[in-house]
């Protein structure tokens, strides 16, 4: 218990929050759904078969089938309706490749999300380290991605090729008794596919996750930080009109005025009185002129 509680306070489980583990998580649950709802399926229909006597009549013939869908060693007995033994009949197909290899990639995904989560909760820095975890991670991540969409694809194939193979209208045209028009043939219960669509559907959700999870990995790499460095920011230089400004502000509207200190009108007065008083003694200095001429 104390290493277990030991292993909880080392480990790093805001890791699940960002997208990195978040959708490892998400991978590891839908992978279950997908191995868990092909590997253990299984079904069943039902056929009757009325004869003309009714004594050889058989009207609940039941063929029951399971994963890995090896049809045709599925059999079941028919009366023939014409005083025989009955007949033994095969179901045609084996299409136990295709299940089996979506089951094997939904097994092996489960057991490396799991591993994957437990190295980024509790050994994210040896992951980080030297950066191979996460090349590692990287490639194995893009293998899956590749490898759902074959099997999901197979696997779709395959349940198609079920359906047909185990359709009661279908088996019918194998029964001799079912050929003749004094018997009557006839399906009780089809079988229930709906577990095997659903297998098919998690297949591609998880195309989806892992394909779509290479992002996330890919930037753990660093191999793209380089590219994604911002430029270093540049001084835009001051317009001219806003240093004009900035002069403007700073001078004081007010400093002619006080440094020349305000002239009241009588000192234009006295500007007047003085210009006209230089024209006076000018005139005045300018008699003896006017008289030296005159000698």
């Amino acid at each position: 218990m104390d290493l277990v509680n030991k292993l909880v306070a080392q480990g790093q489980f805001r890791i699940l929050k960002v997208p990195l583990g978040f959708i490892k998580a998400l991978q590891w649950f839908f992978s279950i759904f997908a191995f868990s709802t092909c590997g253990s399926y299984s079904g069943m229909f039902k056929i009757a078969v009325e004869c003309k006597n009714r004594t050889e009549s058989d009207l609940s013939i039941e063929v029951e089938f399971q994963y890995p869908f090896r049809l045709h060693q599925v059999y079941f007995d028919a009366p023939t309706c014409t005083g025989g033994n009955p007949e033994r009949l095969f179901l045609i197909g084996d299409y136990s490749s295709s299940a089996e290899f979506f089951v094997t990639i939904g097994v092996f995904a489960f057991l490396y999300s799991t591993a994957a989560l437990a190295i980024y909760v509790f050994a994210y820095e040896k992951y980080k380290e030297n950066n191979k975890g996460p090349l590692i991670d990287l490639g194995v991540t893009g293998v899956f991605a590749f490898m759902w969409l074959v099997s999901s694809a197979a696997w779709a194939k395959g349940l198609s090729d079920v359906k047909t193979a185990t359709d009661p209208d279908q088996i019918r045209t194998f029964i001799t008794a079912c050929a003749s028009e004094e018997n009557h043939c006839r399906e009780v219960h089809d079988p229930v596919m709906s577990g095997l669509n659903t297998s098919v559907a998690f297949g591609f959700i998880n195309l989806i996750l892992w394909a779509g999870n290479l992002w996330f990995v890919f930037k753990e790499t660093g191999i793209i930080a380089p590219f994604m460095r911002a430029p270093p920011p540049q001084e835009k230089p001051a317009a001219p009109e806003a240093y004009g400004q900035q002069g403007a502000y700073e001078q004081d509207p007010y400093a002619g005025n006080q440094g020349g200190g305000y002239q009241p009108d009588y000192n234009q007065q006295g500007y007047n009185q003085e210009a006209e008083f230089g024209q006076g003694y000018g005139q005045q200095a300018g008699a003896p002129t006017s008289f030296s001429n005159q000698m």
